[in-house]
């Protein structure tokens, strides 16, 4: 598969848009954050 036919989502925190990861393979539908940093920010923002 293109890297251009990979599956792509939102970012919930910084809006950007992010494609599919071979280590998300098994949990890509509860993927909600493009990277460590935007789930750790959420997580501040919460509190």
């Amino acid at each position: 598969m293109k890297k251009t036919q990979l599956p792509k989502k939102i970012c919930v925190v910084c809006q950007r848009p992010f494609s599919w990861r071979k280590k998300w393979e098994r949990d890509w539908l509860a993927v909600k954050y493009c990277s460590k940093r935007c789930q750790s920010l959420r997580r501040r923002n919460k509190e």
